[in-house]
């Protein structure tokens, strides 16, 4: 039979130390990451994040055509999405008493993806499936890197990696509404079985 641990093996000893190192924050000596490399992966993602809120404003005010409303929505929605990442990623840098890097000198070469205008509207939603796929790549790397050794991060990341696949799904279902060509899709022709003239 497997020895049992116990929970906490001295909490006199958890009290003291949080009480000696009350200056660090939220960083405890139970912390176990290298701080200073998830604060540049963060710092990372976070250019990531505000470069698609800035690709997806871009595409909400220059989206034209008959199909353009609802997919303005959708760019809409998912720039208010992904600012919210930031915010998210940008406090957990502070948590780790890191900066985030908010400068927008350097702001494309620390995002891990692209800023494309795009040429119509299915390149707009083309472009945004790309970043999306782009991110959730990237997501998942540093969500393997950190492990379990800095859960709160680790979970924070999860949750926008969820919502990452659930925008590249959204694009992914306006293309396939749009047809890939800007226009809507047509449906299938009704197969009627050939009649004979006789």
């Amino acid at each position: 039979m497997a020895k049992s641990k116990p929970f906490v093996s001295d909490i006199e000893n958890i009290r003291k130390r949080a009480r000696k190192d009350i200056d660090k924050g939220a960083m405890t000596a139970g912390y176990s990451a290298d701080r200073a490399t998830v604060v540049k992966l963060l710092n990372h993602a976070l250019a990531t994040e505000l470069v698609c809120v800035l690709r997806y404003k871009y595409h909400y005010y220059m989206a034209s055509g008959i199909n353009s409303q609802s997919v303005k929505a959708e760019f809409l929605e998912h720039a208010n999405e992904e600012q919210g990442h930031a915010d998210l990623i940008a406090e957990r840098i502070t948590q780790l008493d890191g900066k985030p890097n908010l400068s927008p000198e350097g702001l494309l070469s620390r995002s891990h993806s692209d800023y494309v205008e795009g040429d119509d509207l299915v390149d707009m939603i083309k472009e945004n499936l790309v970043a999306e796929r782009i991110a959730i790549d990237s997501y998942r790397e540093i969500i393997s890197y950190i492990g379990t050794d800095d859960p709160t991060t680790r979970r924070m990341l999860e949750g926008i990696l969820a919502m990452e696949e659930e925008h590249a799904e959204d694009m992914n279902t306006l293309l396939e509404q749009l047809g890939k060509k800007g226009e809507p899709a047509k449906p299938a022709p009704d197969k009627k079985p050939a009649t004979k003239r006789g």
